[in-house]
């Protein structure tokens, strides 16, 4: 008989226990769905384009003349400043005439390897992004009904004949 009553409190204190359970978490029950509508947003997409354009380029061409002109000049203005000098101006103006020289050899190539600009039709490209709007499926409006109420929420699968819902239970206060 012992064995029987401690049985039986073990059992009124587990079904005591899992209403209270049931009462604070609730339990899950089955909706019948009875729409499941698809919702969409619209979106910005980017989409790379490559645009292309042709380019007038002028090209400034100089050829290098080298440097035997320079180096000639200098010679011979070098050569025709120190016979024209006498005593200490004979070193100034060799070296004054060196330069002169270098430079109107320099002078000369310049004058006579410039060629013409070219002009030349390049053509650029580049990859920018265009915007496109689509419009993005997100989920479902459901529609279900549950013990004769209608009820509304989003998901985002479609949730098929059923859906399952937490059933919350709690006494009436005052009854």
């Amino acid at each position: 008989m012992k064995r029987i009553m401690t049985g039986l409190t073990l059992g009124i204190s587990a079904l005591a226990f899992s209403g209270a359970a049931v009462a604070e978490h609730g339990f899950i029950g089955k909706a019948r769905v009875i729409e499941a509508e698809p919702l969409y947003e619209t979106v910005q997409v980017p989409r790379p384009v490559t645009e292309c354009w042709t380019e007038r380029v002028t090209r400034n061409n100089h050829r290098r003349g080298g440097y035997i002109a320079p180096i000639a000049g200098g010679v011979v203005g070098g050569f025709l400043g120190n016979e024209l000098g006498r005593g200490r101006g004979k070193t100034v103006l060799t070296v004054a005439g060196t330069l002169l020289g270098a430079s109107l050899g320099h002078n000369y190539n310049t004058a006579h390897h410039r060629q013409r600009p070219t002009v030349e039709h390049v053509r650029r490209c580049q990859t920018v992004d265009r915007f496109e709007q689509q419009q993005q499926h997100v989920g479902y409006r459901v529609k279900y009904r549950y013990e004769g109420q209608t009820y509304y929420t989003q998901t985002t699968e479609h949730p098929g004949s059923h859906i399952p819902v937490r059933v919350q239970v709690s006494p009436v206060n005052g009854i």
